[in-house]
C-alpha cells in the first residue's frame, strides 16, 4: 500500500497534511477515489497521478482540498 506516498510529498506538504499511521489508509483511498481506481491498486493509481494530476493545476487543486477534508 501507498507505494508512491514519498512521490506526493509535496502534495501532502501543500495540502498540510502529516501522514501518520492512524491516516495513511485513509489518505490512500483519497488518492484512489480522485483518480477513480478501486482501492488498493497503487501502479494504476500511481501512474494516473502522475500522468494527469500532478501536473494539471486545477486537478492538483481538487486532490489538496480532498485532503485537506478527509484528514481535518
Amino acid at each position: 500500500m501507498s507505494c508512491y506516498f514519498r512521490h506526493m510529498e509535496d502534495i501532502l506538504t501543500e495540502a498540510g497534511v502529516v501522514v501518520t499511521a492512524s491516516n495513511k489508509k485513509q489518505i490512500d483511498k483519497v488518492f484512489h477515489d480522485v483518480v477513480g481506481v478501486t482501492y488498493k491498486d497503487c501502479p494504476t493509481t500511481w501512474r494516473i497521478l502522475k500522468q494527469g494530476v500532478i501536473s494539471d493545476d486545477q486537478k492538483r487543486r481538487e486532490l489538496i482540498d480532498k485532503l485537506q477534508a478527509a484528514v481535518h
